[in-house]
This record gives C-alpha cells, sequence and structure tokens, in this order.
C-alpha cells in the first residue's frame, strides 16, 4: 500500500465511522479541489452513492463557472445538493466591495453566519429538484448535527489545530485548547446532546498529495485551476472580488504536480490569494471561531 492507498483508506474509514455515528449528517462542498476530492472520496466510502446531503454557501459572489460546475456534477452523481444563503445580506448589499464593508465583515455574512443558520435549519434551504435541474425551497428543514468538511492540517495556520472529530459549542464556538486527543487512531465520538461536530477526514492531506490524487483517480476538477491562457491560474478558489490567480502556465493536472513537485510555491502560501486572509494577522482563525470553515 503506497502512501495515496493509505490516507485514501483513512479518508474513507472516517467517512463511514461519521455516517455510523450521526444521525443528520451533512457534507460541505466548496466546489474547489480538496472538497471534491472528499466528494470523490465519499462515493467510494458509499459504493457510488453518497447517502449524505451535500451543503453549498453561496455568497452570490462565486465565480460563475464554480456554480455551472457545481449544478453540472450534481446532476450527473445524483447527488442530494443543498444551498444556503444569506439572502438579506446580499438583498442590502451589507457586502464587499460595493456595500462598503470589509472583507472580513462581508466573509462573517455571507460565509460564517449562512453556514451556521443553514446547518440548523433556522434560515430557508434551497434543494436541488433532479427532475427540473432547479433549486426548490426545502420544506421542514432541520439541523444538521454533525457535518463534513475538506479542512487539511498543511493549508493554514488555524486549520492545522483541527481534529478529525472536532466539537463546537451550541453557539458554534470552537475552544481550541480543549479538545479530544486522538491517538493511534482512537477516535472520540460521543459528545454531549447539543454539541456540534465537524469532521476533517482530509486532515493528513497535503496540496500535493491531492493533485496527485487527482491525477490518479482521474477526478474531474474545475477548469479554473488551469491556465487559460494568459500565464496564470486559480490555485485557491473563493469569491470573485476577494480571490485572484497566481502565476502560472500549468494546464492541466500532471502541469500542476510536477509545479508542486519543483518546488516553485514553497515559499508562498497556498491562500496567498485570498485577499481576506490579509486583513489582519488573525484573521481566518477569527473567521474560523465565528463559524467559518
Amino acid at each position: 500500500m503506497d502512501h495515496l492507498e493509505r490516507l485514501e483508506a483513512q479518508s474513507v474509514f472516517i467517512l463511514r465511522e461519521a455516517y455510523r455515528e450521526f444521525k443528520d449528517l451533512a457534507m460541505l462542498w466548496s466546489i474547489g479541489k480538496d472538497s471534491t476530492v472528499l466528494l470523490w472520496l465519499a462515493r467510494k466510502a458509499f459504493f457510488g452513492h453518497v447517502p449524505i446531503p451535500l451543503v453549498h454557501i453561496d455568497t452570490s459572489f462565486k465565480i460563475p463557472a464554480m456554480i455551472e460546475y457545481r449544478d453540472e456534477l450534481a446532476m450527473r452523481w445524483n447527488l442530494n445538493m443543498v444551498v444556503g444563503q444569506n439572502t438579506e445580506a446580499v438583498k442590502k448589499r451589507q457586502t464587499f466591495p460595493d456595500g462598503g464593508v470589509s472583507r472580513m465583515d462581508c466573509c462573517r455574512k455571507l460565509k460564517s453566519m449562512a453556514l451556521k443558520n443553514t446547518l440548523e435549519g433556522s434560515w430557508p434551504r434551497w434543494v436541488l429538484d433532479h427532475e427540473t435541474g432547479k433549486y426548490v425551497q426545502e420544506k421542514d428543514s432541520k439541523p444538521y448535527t454533525g457535518v463534513i468538511a475538506g479542512v487539511r492540517s498543511d493549508e493554514e495556520g488555524s486549520r492545522s489545530k483541527e481534529r478529525y472529530f472536532s466539537p463546537r459549542d451550541k453557539e458554534n464556538d470552537w475552544d481550541v485548547g480543549d479538545q479530544p486527543p486522538e491517538l493511534w487512531n482512537q477516535f472520540k465520538t460521543d459528545f454531549a446532546p447539543g454539541t456540534h461536530v465537524r469532521v476533517h477526514p482530509l486532515l493528513d492531506w497535503t496540496e500535493l498529495n491531492i493533485w496527485q490524487y487527482i491525477e490518479r483517480e482521474n477526478i474531474p476538477i474545475i477548469d479554473l485551476y488551469f491556465d487559460q491562457g494568459d500565464g496564470t491560474r486559480y490555485r485557491s478558489l473563493g469569491c470573485g472580488p476577494c480571490t485572484k490567480p497566481v502565476e502560472s502556465t500549468a494546464s492541466n493536472v500532471h502541469e500542476i504536480v510536477e509545479e508542486l513537485t519543483s518546488g516553485k510555491f514553497a515559499n508562498i502560501a497556498e491562500r496567498s490569494g485570498r485577499e481576506q486572509d490579509k486583513e489582519d494577522g488573525n484573521s481566518l482563525e477569527s473567521l474560523r471561531r465565528d463559524g467559518y470553515m
């Protein structure tokens, strides 16, 4: 068994463990490479059928190609697709840059608040109707008490503090200093009532592992990651106004693997194109304590 096979086996085990232990479970899908690999692993874990709803938070500022890719794949793979949004903030233009709020405040409203209320079922949720290909408002929304996310330890400092099974309290607050130990693959999955649990099957994967696995499995990835002819490509995907491409001529998965193996980005953070991360020195951890993924 090689390194990618060991990572795959562990992630599949965690996915099955989460499905066994948590009744009201959802999985986040950001449309990016990591959560799409996670989706692929879920299809493997459950023999081609994903029995867990896929939740996407649509800020209304995502690059349009991301939404097209989401819906095309959801239809092709017969996914139970659920979409949430902070419709009030979007309607009142409490957004960056047109609403005059900071990038951080925009993230709090359109991502953290939207995610929290979507998971709780306290705001409207829309589900994909596979007959029409359209989204319809969900009836009788119930809270999800467990959510699976494609978070990697190496991606950013605050994510390195996560556990595979990471508890949040009823306010969605994260006590970084008080988390269960996970030694020798002994996972704590029994939590007090009211606890919201985040599950992270990709914690041990690196950016290079993700791309090597995409290449080996031939996973369909959105082409925003590839150079379209202007010598740039996206390395990390987010909202259009706050996400910039990096200089790269890699036009396919193999060239991205070669680029990462060569050390081209060894001294450049993977999220260097995410402008909201630069507003203060601790921005992403602050957002994550508020519920951001």
